[in-house]
């Protein structure tokens, strides 16, 4: 399972039914390190995650039990490439709304993508578009919204003290 902020919910209810639950914020996701939205690499991504969700169904206490993926839009599209990395060593996957591909009418023209891979490897936490916020279109569970508006003031402020006491 993966973002603790917007899956706590799903992650608490299967606990209550008598699943183990295992979880992980990507690099540049919910409360983990680095600068929030930024993945160098998504294959390193991919690597990390099948490496501590098998350890953990390694663990003594997992051996034997079945082992499920679960994953919500991009966490939907991670469970599914950690699945195609080792299929025989997973029982199965649940893939909510997983983001698999970007639809044709919201991606921007090939020249402008082309353009942007290449300043990205250049400028990579440079932020060269400019995007509404769009918090209250992407998460509709207002205890998921207000959430993220938390951790990201928090993160915010973080980043304010980081300044500060490096002057």
């Amino acid at each position: 399972m993966e973002c603790s902020i917007t899956m706590k919910s799903t992650a608490i209810r299967l606990a209550k039914a008598g699943f183990a639950i295992y979880g992980i914020d990507y690099e540049g996701h919910g409360k983990s390190d680095g600068l929030q939205g930024l993945v160098n690499s998504f294959d390193d991504v991919v690597q990390d995650c099948s490496d501590h969700f098998t350890s953990i169904c390694e663990k003594k206490e997992n051996r034997g039990k079945l082992r499920f993926l679960l994953g919500e839009s991009m966490g939907g599209a991670m469970a599914l490439l950690i699945h195609r990395k080792k299929p025989h060593f997973w029982d199965g996957a649940v893939l909510v709304a997983p983001m698999c591909k970007i639809a044709d009418d919201v991606k921007p023209h090939p020249i402008v993508v082309n353009i942007l891979t290449k300043l990205a490897k250049i400028i990579p936490t440079w932020k060269i578009i400019p995007t509404n916020d769009i918090i209250d279109l992407a998460f509709k569970v207002p205890e998921v919204r207000q959430a993220i508006i938390v951790i990201r003031i928090q993160m915010s402020e973080q980043k304010s003290s980081i300044v500060k006491a490096n002057l």
